[in-house]
């Protein structure tokens, strides 16, 4: 099999961590039916981003974007396992399948286990505002530490797990914490967010998708995000190529709180909403899923992935 996911050029953890995520999950799945792809962490139970003619085995999987799939054919589709129920209504498929999303599995594994806490407090933005935001400046005086969600998959993972609270606009940043049992705030920069995907999960683990509203941080992710910024709409507008952050490089990017400069001062001075709506974040009542509901979801996928070794291997 070859596990399909979302490549997209800025990076995203949460899309990335599918290169490795399966060998720990189903070691060998490489070897046995290559005819058959592998769908698994992603929103992407869409037929423009599926390729046509080739049977999926979906373990996971979400659906949250365009005309979802017609799962119906028993020769083009296995579904195991989906994200959540929201999901499974949109396929119409049985309830039973809407576990979870794969990536509480990782919680599991043993390179992460009984890692020291060493961060307090940790934001991770949604790809797209690292990618346009200045989200590492705002976050100092809040005394936030930032992490980009397009490093790599396992360090991003790994800081996660180390820090005593996540602020989070990525979705698999908050599912990620959920699942090391860190508690969590769910933020958000753009009133007009997709929240399907959120509340599927949500749903799945037995908790709720209310984020907290952060406005953008520059112009440019404004742009990015058909948003406003100070008082100006930048709806319809093609996105800027003035992006405050810095370039990234494929590396893990974290930001701890220092000092600023005047340059860094005057940015955040004009970041000033966002760093109060960051700031007050912060300091929300926090959540986590019900571990008996977590374990559970985790024990059901656990079945599932022996069903799958049965058929398979």
């Amino acid at each position: 099999m070859k596990a399909y996911y979302w490549e997209s050029h800025h990076g995203n953890f949460g899309d990335d961590l599918n290169l490795w995520l399966w060998d720990a999950l189903l070691p060998g799945f490489r070897d046995v039916h290559p005819e058959i792809l592998l769908v698994g962490v992603g929103t992407v139970l869409n037929p423009v981003l599926l390729p046509a003619g080739q049977k999926k085995l979906v373990i996971g999987s979400g659906y949250g974007y365009g005309t979802p799939p017609d799962v119906t054919d028993a020769a083009g589709w296995d579904v195991r396992a989906v994200r959540g129920p929201m999901t499974a209504a949109k396929l119409g498929i049985s309830p039973d399948k809407a576990i979870t999303d794969p990536a509480v599995m990782i919680a599991d594994m043993p390179e992460f286990q009984n890692l020291p806490k060493i961060h307090k407090k940790t934001f991770i933005p949604h790809w797209e505002s690292a990618e346009f935001g200045m989200w590492n400046a705002v976050c100092e005086p809040v005394g936030l530490t930032y992490l980009d969600p397009r490093g790599e998959a396992k360090s991003v993972i790994r800081h996660i797990a180390q820090s005593e609270l996540i602020i989070a606009e990525s979705m698999h940043g908050a599912i990620l914490a959920d699942a090391f049992r860190v508690p969590w705030v769910a933020v958000s920069s753009s009133r007009s967010i997709n929240n399907f995907k959120w509340n599927d999960w949500a749903a799945s683990v037995g908790t709720v998708y209310q984020p907290r509203y952060v406005p953008v941080s520059t112009r440019a992710e404004a742009v990015a995000k058909r948003s406003r910024f100070w008082g100006f709409s930048f709806d319809g507008q093609q996105p800027a190529h003035e992006a405050a952050s810095e370039p990234h490089s494929g590396e893990v990017i974290t930001r701890t709180p220092s000092r600023t400069g005047l340059r860094g001062m005057a940015k955040q001075l004009l970041a000033a909403p966002s760093v109060l709506a960051l700031w007050q974040a912060s300091r929300a009542e926090p959540r986590l899923s019900p571990v008996e509901v977590l374990n559970e979801r985790k024990e059901s996928f656990r079945t599932m992935l022996e069903g799958i070794r049965r058929d398979y291997f």
